[in-house]
């Protein structure tokens, strides 16, 4: 064993998660077996962004960064041998970006310590990885509290000379959760035609698009419930929910190169029939009673079909107009215990009882990875819990570079256009 028998960065209290423009102290600890010159000691504090061209690759080709703070500990000299112990202190910045981990780049805060030897010395370092969370509050989100609604009609042709349409609606109760929230979704389905459809599929989609020498989309499916399929000549309506399990918080504000957005897609395979409605996940979650549609908000349903299906289907069997129920057939969450609601953000508080003091508010969990095995940090202080992660499915497709196409921007779902992704959105 060398001289330097310790060396590492210990951050005060052991803390691991911590907020912008907070300060960050902690100290460099040595020990020694043997006297140690050196010709400076010295301590960093940075944050950045790295973005690749290819999966699990650390050829970074492009770089951002966001603070680089740097503190002497110690002048030239000589340390004995023993234990030494150096703190610092570091005032992170107001604008520090949420930590987050991809396959194709990440956001990174560390601490590094350098003891600079002499000519023909080998130099020392060593590292201490923190993170920083910045909440997202989803009630600065406008209409948040609002339900998300979207429609879409298809026309198709059976039979070779018949026609016939379905009408597909989706909507969500709320616009933003919280990890550990229950998305309730409901689908009505309107079969105006003499073939059933298919079953009808619910995903919960996370898009990740990263800013390399041009954009890179990574595209997971996080959740997928699936439905029966609808008769023909029939209404149908579909309730379920998923219970968002731990994600990366959507946008990450500070940053230019990576941005993940949240989709719930629900879908018809036979007729062709898709309806986007863009979601974000947050941290605070929101604190109002969910609302009813505001008198011209939201997209109108259709309640009867157009002129020329409406004769073809007077021509044809009987529209059964009152709506039945579809029943679930897949889902790819494993139950919860019911006993387990009342302990996740967004669920009512217990009342104390017999005078006891209220309980104290867990901080804002983060998770800032992507895969399936997701650090996760429920608390403020302490150590990440690795949680593996069995609602996250594999990728959608084969290929990690230039998957599929993304599903569209919340401003051109609520428009209506056609299904296209601008980066960042």
């Amino acid at each position: 064993m060398g001289r330097v028998q310790l060396f590492e960065v210990r951050l005060s209290h052991g803390r691991v998660v911590y907020s912008p423009g907070e300060p960050l102290a902690g100290a460099v600890r040595v020990r020694l077996a043997a006297p140690l010159p050196f010709r400076a000691i010295r301590v960093t504090c940075t944050g950045s962004c790295k973005v690749s061209s290819k999966a699990n690759d650390t050829a970074w080709v492009v770089e951002e960064g966001y603070f680089n703070s740097a503190l002497s500990l110690a002048d030239k000299g000589s340390l004995p041998a023993g234990e030494h112990s150096f703190p610092f202190q570091f005032l992170l910045p107001a604008t520090a970006p949420t930590s987050f981990e991809g396959p194709f780049g990440k956001i990174v805060h560390q601490v590094r310590a350098t003891i600079d030897t002499p000519r023909f010395s080998k130099d020392h370092q060593c590292s201490r990885v923190f993170y920083i969370l910045s909440p997202l509050n989803l009630n600065s989100i406008p209409d948040i509290e609002q339900p998300n609604v979207a429609s879409t009609t298809k026309k198709f042709s059976y039979k070779l000379v018949k026609t016939g349409s379905v009408v597909l609606t989706a909507s969500t109760d709320l616009r933003g959760y919280v990890v550990g929230q229950v998305l309730r979704l409901q689908a009505d389905i309107e079969n105006q035609s003499g073939k059933d459809t298919s079953p009808v599929v619910a995903s919960l989609l996370q898009k990740v698009s990263y800013k390399a020498k041009r954009w890179i989309y990574d595209v997971r499916t996080i959740a997928e419930v699936e439905g029966a399929g609808v008769k023909a000549w029939r209404r149908a309506q579909w309730q379920e929910q998923i219970l968002v399990p731990a994600l990366p918080q959507s946008a990450l504000p500070g940053c230019s190169l990576i941005h993940v957005d949240y989709y719930l897609q629900v879908s018809l395979k036979t007729p062709e029939a898709i309806v986007t409605l863009p979601v974000f996940i947050g941290n605070i979650a929101v604190n109002h009673v969910p609302l009813s549609p505001r008198p011209g908000q939201g997209l109108v349903v259709p309640s009867a079909p157009p002129q020329e299906e409406a004769e073809a289907v007077a021509g044809g069997p009987h529209f059964f107009s009152d709506p039945v129920s579809l029943s679930t057939k897949s889902h790819s969450q494993q139950q919860q215990p019911p006993a387990a609601l009342g302990s996740v953000p967004g669920a009512p508080e217990p009342h104390p009882q017999d005078g006891s003091p209220a309980p104290h508010p867990l901080p804002p969990p983060l998770c800032i990875s992507t895969g399936a095995t997701v650090p996760y940090f429920a608390e403020g202080s302490g150590g990440p819990v690795p949680t593996t992660s069995t609602l996250i499915l594999p990728p959608e497709y084969s290929s990690w570079g230039y998957p599929y196409e993304a599903p569209p921007s919340y401003e051109q779902s609520c428009s209506g256009v056609d299904p296209g992704l601008t980066p960042g959105s």
